[in-house]
């Protein structure tokens, strides 16, 4: 495209999900209990754990941080959306990159996040008498710095060679938040050096922290089948059951997203895994951790107690 063609733009228009007036409606109410649940609940197990001393513990340490990222998560993307369904969601460039930045950072935070979850069910299932040495306090805010590290600097790569595209004339990006595919498209220039950066390297970061999660459920099991008594079993993947679900639901929707084909089709299937990865899946933690652990549920009706009696 020559200079003369080229008009350099100002912002872009999230097309968001439907133009459909009542399914817009419906989404609407929809996707706002959704995102009040995931503040009410994700906040409810952050202070949970933060007060009841009998949950200072590594696992609930790790807890309370990925729950406080699934609200940042949720909040990078989910507001603008709801706007979207009322008035033109409009956004600017500088505002797109920033909401790119987050949403990857926050993103790749969490899986690292959801890896040392799975180490730290590693340790306490295959040496549960080092458990206290090697899970120590330093280790723990450790891992987690890692985590908020390892995300917020990768994720800088994607980030920057995008805000260095030219974008002209088309600015309807086809999402209701501004991703890395659905933006690049929309630049006046060769784009396969960004799509491969983006297959390559998220999908590095993407896979190299699903392998060490896989490798310690690995250990975990194989430990269980070899040295765990049959009664003790059912105790240990109980442990396990809820952080391998929260895995499942994290991966599944981000391979599909960044390791699938990229065609026409694969806009579609990427928004339904968003909604999935954004909206759904930080409601249903709560949910997941709190049925499936006696401890908090304990200590949730603990305090529920003391609030009567007061």
């Amino acid at each position: 495209m020559g200079p003369e063609n080229v008009t350099t733009m100002e912002g872009f228009i999230l097309l968001g999900i439907t133009d459909e007036r009542d399914l817009k409606i419906f989404c609407f109410v929809l996707f706002l209990t959704f995102y009040l649940f995931n503040l009410s609940g994700n906040l409810c197990i952050v202070l949970l754990i933060t007060i009841d001393p009998s949950l200072h513990s590594p696992m609930y340490f790790f807890l309370a941080n990925l729950s406080f990222l699934d609200i940042c998560f949720s909040s990078v993307t989910v507001p603008k959306m709801m706007v979207g369904f009322w008035i033109q969601n409009v956004i600017s460039i500088k505002a797109c990159i920033v909401q790119m930045y987050l949403f990857h950072s926050l993103g790749f935070s969490e899986g690292v996040l959801l890896s040392a979850m799975g180490y730290d069910r590693f340790v306490a299932i295959c040496h549960p008498l080092r458990y206290r040495i090697i899970m120590r306090r330093s280790i723990c805010f450790y891992l987690v710095f890692l985590s908020w590290s390892a995300g917020l600097t990768t994720s800088l790569v994607n980030t920057l060679m995008t805000s260095r595209l030219p974008f002209c004339n088309v600015n309807r990006v086809r999402h209701f938040y501004c991703d890395v595919k659905p933006v690049i498209k929309l630049a006046c220039r060769d784009i396969r050096v960004n799509e491969m950066t983006l297959l390559y390297f998220s999908g590095f970061i993407c896979t190299g922290t699903f392998i060490l999660t896989v490798i310690s459920y690995f250990y975990i099991i194989s430990h269980l089948v070899t040295h765990q008594s049959s009664k003790g079993r059912p105790k240990a993947f109980s442990t396990c059951s809820a952080h391998l679900t929260v895995v499942m639901l994290f991966y599944g929707t981000a391979m599909c997203t960044y390791l699938g084909p990229d065609s026409e089709a694969s806009i579609e299937s990427d928004r339904v895994a968003a909604i999935l990865a954004t909206v759904i899946t930080p409601s249903l933690n709560p949910i997941i951790y709190t049925l499936r652990n006696k401890e908090v549920r304990n200590s949730l009706g603990n305090i529920f107690k003391t609030s009567q009696y007061w």
